[in-house]
C-alpha cells in the first residue's frame, strides 16, 4: 500500500511541498519544494485504500472520520496544493469523471420534488449554523469587494447596492426575488428603492426567517416571502433578480427556467441572474460535493447559461465577472467559522464540523486555484431598455449610498 500510496501521489502532486506519512509510519514528499510546507498524516490503510480508488469523493470522507489529518498547516492548506496542480483530475480517477459527466443529466434532474428536498438539506439545517460565519444579514452568496480592506458586511451590502443599480428599479415596481435566502436582498430593494417584492424559496426554515424579519421592519406590505417553486409563481413583474439560486436549477432545466423569466417579465422589464460559473467549459460535480453538501447542485459554464437564454428569446445587456470576490467571501467566513468551531460542534458533532471546514476551503481553493468565478447576466425582452453605457450603474450605487447613510439599512436577523 505504501509504495502505491507514493507512486500515485508523486505523479499527481507535482506542484508545492507537502509531505505525507502513512498508516504504517513511512514518509514521503511531492512537489517542486516551492511554497509553505504542508504535512498530513493517514491514520489507517482504509483511508489510503479509499483515497486511492476514488480521491475526489474519499479525501473529503476520510478528513471528516478523522483517518487523515494536517500536522502541518491546516485543510486549507493542503487543498490550496492539491487543486494547483497540472491535471486537476488525477489520472487514475479520470474514468471516474468521465463516468460523472456522462450520467450529470440524471444527477441534475431537478423537477419540484427533488428541488425541494434538495434545497431542505442543505437550508434547512439549524439557522444558528449560519449565523456562526454569515455576515450580520445572512447573505450566503458572494460579496462584492469594492476595496482590498472590505469587511465581509460592507462587501454583502455592496453586492446588494451592485444588484439594485443593474437592476434600475422605479418606485412601485413589481419585484420577485427568486431563491430569496434570509430576505436580506428583498427587504434591502424594498427599503431603499420602494418596490413591492415578491421573495419566493423552498426553504421553510428561510421563509420564516424572512417574513419574520419584514414584520420587524414594517416592510411587510411591501416585502413578501413565499414557499414557491419558480416554475409556479404566477406574475407579472417589471424586475426579476435571483441570487445564488441557479446553481440549484440543472442542466436540463435551463430553459425552463428563462423562458418561465420570460413569461414573468414585463415587456420593458429587467432581470439580473448572479450565479456562480465555471470559466473552463462544462464539467460535472465534485462527488463529495454533491453527496454531502449540494445534493442535485451543478456550478454551470458560461457558455451553458447563454446558449438556454438565447433560446428562451431573452436579451443579453451585460454581463460582468466576478473572478476572486468569492474567493474572498469565503476565506471570511472559513476564518469567522473556525473562529467558533466549538459551537458548531455542540449544534452537531466533530464530524460535522470537520465537514463544514473541508467545505468552505475546497470551495475557496476552487476559486483560488480552478478558476471558478461568479457571473451577472443583465437580461431583457427588447432593445433599449436600459441606458446605452454603463454609466448608471455608479450614479445609482451613489444614489443608494446616500440613502443609507441617511437611513442605514437594519440588519439584525429577527430574534437575534
Amino acid at each position: 500500500m505504501d509504495r502505491l500510496l507514493r507512486y500515485f501521489l508523486q505523479q499527481f502532486i507535482r506542484r508545492g511541498a507537502m509531505t505525507f506519512t502513512t498508516a504504517s509510519g513511512a514518509k514521503f514528499s511531492c512537489g517542486d519544494g516551492t511554497g509553505t510546507p504542508v504535512a498530513a498524516r493517514f491514520l489507517t490503510t482504509d483511508a489510503e485504500r479509499r483515497v486511492l480508488l476514488n480521491p475526489e469523493l474519499a479525501l473529503g470522507e476520510v478528513y471528516m472520520d478523522g483517518t487523515f489529518v494536517v500536522e502541518n498547516g491546516s485543510i486549507a492548506d493542503t487543498l490550496a496544493i492539491l487543486m494547483d496542480q497540472p491535471d486537476i483530475v488525477p489520472r487514475w480517477a479520470r474514468l471516474q469523471w468521465l463516468l460523472r459527466y456522462l450520467v450529470r443529466h440524471a444527477r441534475q434532474f431537478n423537477p419540484r420534488r427533488r428541488s425541494l428536498n434538495n434545497v431542505a438539506h442543505h437550508y434547512d439545517l439549524d439557522g444558528r449554523l449560519y449565523s456562526l460565519f454569515l455576515d450580520a444579514d445572512k447573505q450566503y452568496s458572494c460579496g462584492y469587494f469594492e476595496t482590498p480592506d472590505a469587511t465581509l458586511d460592507d462587501a454583502q451590502l455592496a453586492k446588494k447596492r451592485h444588484l439594485a443599480a443593474k437592476l434600475l428599479i422605479r418606485r412601485g415596481d413589481r419585484v420577485l426575488d427568486i431563491g430569496s435566502g434570509w430576505g436580506g436582498l428583498g427587504l434591502y430593494l424594498a427599503e431603499m428603492t420602494g418596490a413591492n417584492v415578491t421573495g419566493i424559496t423552498l426553504s421553510t426554515e428561510q421563509l420564516q426567517v424572512s417574513n419574520a424579519r419584514a414584520a420587524e421592519q414594517n416592510l411587510a406590505p411591501s416585502a413578501r416571502f413565499f414557499l414557491e417553486d419558480y416554475r409556479d409563481i404566477p406574475g407579472p413583474f417589471e424586475r426579476i433578480v435571483s441570487v445564488g439560486m441557479f446553481e440549484h436549477v440543472g442542466v436540463d432545466f435551463y430553459e425552463t427556467y428563462f423562458r418561465r423569466c420570460a413569461e414573468l417579465l414585463t415587456d420593458d422589464g429587467v432581470m439580473v441572474l448572479h450565479s456562480i460559473g465555471r470559466s473552463e467549459g462544462p464539467d460535472a460535480t465534485n462527488p463529495w460535493i454533491t453527496k454531502y453538501i449540494f445534493p442535485g447542485g451543478y456550478i454551470p459554464a458560461l457558455s451553458e447559461v447563454t446558449r438556454a437564454i438565447e433560446r428562451a428569446g431573452l436579451l443579453v445587456c451585460d454581463i460582468e465577472i466576478l473572478r476572486l470576490h468569492y474567493a474572498e467571501t469565503l476565506k471570511a467566513w472559513r476564518e469567522r467559522f473556525l473562529a467558533r468551531r466549538e459551537e458548531a460542534v455542540r449544534l452537531y458533532d466533530e464530524r460535522f464540523a470537520r465537514m463544514w471546514e473541508f467545505y468552505l476551503a475546497c470551495s475557496e481553493m476552487s476559486f483560488r486555484k480552478q478558476n471558478m468565478m461568479n457571473f451577472q447576466i443583465q437580461l431583457t425582452k427588447r432593445q433599449g431598455v436600459v441606458p446605452m453605457t454603463r454609466d448608471y450603474i455608479g450614479d445609482a450605487e451613489a444614489r443608494l449610498r446616500g440613502l443609507e447613510r441617511g437611513q442605514p439599512p437594519r440588519l439584525q436577523i429577527a430574534g437575534e
